[in-house]
């Protein structure tokens, strides 16, 4: 049979363009574990702003990374790695290679040995302003998707009743949080946690170190009802809260062995 020829006008996948520069690889690392702003991919990569700024530039073009104004100063501005979009890339440059390459899904991986008793995968604080909307969320979805494999806390550096639109979008997923209350940052300022992960940028001026040298995360959300008006108004940003801060959860706890299933995205 005749074999098919490679097509010789045809270059690298987008893929391997794009993630190939290794300052742009560099990038793409950083952003996957934290959201972070100009000044300090600057200080960790040790190149020049202007140089930065362009491979920034390059991967927002390719929507591999998106960038919001922080709601602490909104001078500023937070980076973020588009992990599914990561995912589709990557995607494309296997089939490209061969139609058979697939990527597996994170939630399909083969389980870890089972835990002791009593044991967790990790201990995760979520904290925002004032834990009545994001880190409540993150709190509830992480147990719901980990399966009660990670012992999940959150808290608020200036606390602030709960939310009734966080109430009712965790109740179209089944989870209640009807009981929950906001907790002030202090209560856990003593207690040890593998990661501390603040959803807020403001909390994240303010996030105290923890015992222990835990993981530090952020995650540049914005508040659900910073734009005002009455429930039902702001009801839309807070189901996109919900739908965003599941979709990191998913990959957090993937790449923690303890994603119990596959996520709703």
């Amino acid at each position: 049979m005749p074999r098919s020829q490679p097509d010789p006008g045809s270059g690298p996948p987008e893929f391997f363009r794009l993630a190939g520069d290794p300052l742009r690889w560099r990038l793409i690392t950083e952003l996957a574990r934290s959201d972070r702003q100009v000044q300090e991919l600057t200080g960790l990569l040790g190149r020049p702003q202007n140089l930065v700024s362009y491979h920034l530039g390059k991967l927002r073009a390719a929507g591999l990374v998106s960038a919001r104004r922080s709601s602490a100063d909104g001078r500023d501005a937070y980076y973020t790695v588009n992990l599914p979009r990561f995912g589709e890339l990557l995607a494309q440059a296997g089939r490209a290679a061969h139609p058979g390459l697939r990527l597996a899904p994170a939630a399909s991986a083969p389980p870890r040995p089972p835990r002791p008793p009593g044991e967790v995968a990790a201990r995760l604080l979520f904290l925002c302003t004032g834990n009545s909307a994001r880190s409540q969320l993150a709190e509830a979805l992480a147990v719901a998707l980990s399966g009660g494999q990670v012992a999940a806390s959150s808290a608020g550096s200036r606390p602030k009743p709960l939310h009734a639109n966080a109430v009712r979008v965790m109740r179209e997923r089944g989870i209640d949080l009807s009981t929950h209350r906001s907790k002030p940052l202090s209560l856990f300022a003593a207690q040890e946690f593998d990661y501390v992960i603040t959803l807020c940028d403001r909390v994240r001026e303010v996030c105290p170190e923890f015992p222990g040298h835990p993981g530090y995360r952020h995650w540049s959300i914005p508040d659900p009802a910073a734009a005002g008006g009455d429930d039902e108004t702001t009801y839309p940003a807070f189901r996109e809260t919900a739908a965003e801060v599941e979709t990191r959860l998913v990959y957090l706890l993937a790449g923690l062995g303890a994603l119990a299933g596959a996520g709703r995205q």
